[in-house]
């Protein structure tokens, strides 16, 4: 970002536009992609994204300088947000907004690949985001805020209010069973 959290902050909380569509822009594909991985849906993603830039205008009166950069305040916020809308979804069933993972379309595209190894490339991403899927809740959010989201332990701590030694349990679980799973998919070999 070329301005400072604080004078963004600052700009946005003065009504400037500019300032908005600066922090929207930059943050709007890592949170997208966090509602993803946690929704297994694009829509449900686009939504849950909207609603965390919401919550996040909503409350940048809380934004404090002094505690962290904007990015660290930012990203931690949208991931509690996206985190109580993968536990709700997970008590209420009812409201999932699970789809076929077949139907998702990354949006990254690597620079200079063949049509070939981008579909390749999208079937392999779309068989992992499957397996995730399949990980229990416990397993999953661990899995993917340690080896997605490349969250510290403490910082998964914080989040989740659950002992360190819980977190590293269940990252291991979840990995070895995300092996297992990939293995049976046949998306790795051994």
């Amino acid at each position: 970002m070329e301005s400072s959290g604080a004078d963004l902050v600052r700009r946005c909380r003065a009504g400037d536009g500019t300032a908005w569509e600066e922090i929207v822009s930059t943050f709007s594909r890592r949170i997208f992609n966090l509602a993803y991985r946690f929704t297994s849906s694009i829509e449900a993603a686009e939504d849950l994204t909207q609603e965390v830039f919401v919550r996040i205008y909503k409350t940048l009166d809380q934004y404090d300088a002094k505690q962290g950069d904007l990015t660290n305040w930012l990203m931690r916020l949208s991931r509690n947000l996206i985190i109580d809308d993968y536990r709700h979804r997970q008590r209420n069933p009812q409201n999932s907004y699970a789809d076929d993972v077949e139907d998702h379309t990354f949006h990254l595209r690597a620079v200079g690949s063949s049509a070939q190894k981008e579909i390749e490339r999208r079937e392999l991403c779309a068989q992992v985001q499957e397996a995730i899927d399949k990980l229990p809740q416990d397993l999953r959010t661990c899995v993917i805020l340690r080896d997605i989201e490349e969250m510290s332990y403490q910082e998964i701590v914080d989040v989740l209010k659950i002992p360190e030694g819980t977190v590293k349990s269940r990252i291991n679980r979840g990995r070895i069973e995300l092996a297992k799973i990939l293995r049976r998919m046949r998306v790795v070999n051994v």
